[in-house]
């Protein structure tokens, strides 16, 4: 069993993965092979805040952004929208 992050921010049991890695508290999302969430779990950190989504949808509905290393698109077009 897996724990995943609804879109109200709570976890949840799922029988399936999560498709996306975030940070609770930079509030980010990205892929699970990110390089840049890799090497912050490889320095021991990161973990304790770590949270999974089911989807890209669910994550940017529960608030989160999308990661510039490794969602550099979506980031952008983040970064358009929200004036940053």
């Amino acid at each position: 069993m897996y724990t995943l992050t609804d879109v109200d921010g709570r976890p949840y049991p799922s029988p399936t993965p999560g498709r996306f890695g975030g940070h609770r508290r930079g509030k980010l999302y990205g892929r699970l092979d990110c390089p840049s969430a890799l090497r912050a779990l490889a320095r021991g950190h990161y973990r304790a805040h770590r949270v999974f989504f089911a989807d890209e949808q669910t994550a940017i509905a529960a608030g989160y952004r999308p990661c510039a290393v490794c969602l550099p698109a979506a980031y952008m077009a983040w970064k358009v929208h929200h004036g940053r």
